[in-house]
């Protein structure tokens, strides 16, 4: 026995569909801007990290829709690269150096006082959204060892205190 074909064939969408909205338009400029290229995967995640600041997972999944990589690909990228970030960064982005000129000069005393008082560990960002920790394999200032990059400003000659002393000055200035 045959059933009749139903007169309005249903699209299926699944509830909540995090892609069912076509991209933001300056999303799409990106994507537009190198579609078709297939080695430009590093250079688009560069561009919306750019824009957002980091990469949100909606971003994520639709620039592997619109540009036809794998999901698990552009999360390979994202998560290989520690240039991109997959969380909002904090106010203030804390960057202790782990170079050698550094290493010999206590940064990892430094990074270890920051973990304990901060509560966070490298990668992390602080509950109140202040503060990222984060860790780099040099920053280029080896004269200055050791060095921490707060946001753009680079403090050279740090000390496990020096460097608390300035992550308080930081937090007084943002409750002000």
């Amino acid at each position: 026995m045959s059933h009749p074909a139903p007169t309005n064939p249903k699209k299926y969408a699944y509830v909540g569909d995090p892609l069912a909205d076509p991209p933001p338009p300056e999303l799409m400029e990106i994507f537009d801007h190198h579609r078709g290229e297939k080695d430009a995967l590093i250079t688009v995640l560069e561009e919306i990290q750019h824009h957002y600041g980091y990469l949100p997972t909606k971003q994520l999944q639709y620039t592997a829709r619109e540009l036809g990589f794998p999901l698990a690909r552009v999360y390979g990228v994202a998560t290989f690269y520690n240039l991109f970030q997959l969380a909002p960064p904090g106010r203030y982005q804390v960057r202790v150096c782990k170079g050698t000129a550094c290493h010999v000069g206590r940064s990892a005393e430094i990074l270890t006082q920051l973990k304990a008082k901060l509560g966070i560990d490298e990668d992390e960002t602080t509950a109140d959204r202040l503060i990222t920790l984060q860790t780099v394999a040099c920053v280029g200032a080896c004269s200055l060892a050791p060095v921490v990059v707060i946001n753009d400003r680079t403090l050279g000659r740090m000390t496990p205190e020096q460097v608390w002393e300035a992550i308080e000055k930081l937090q007084k200035e943002a409750s002000d």
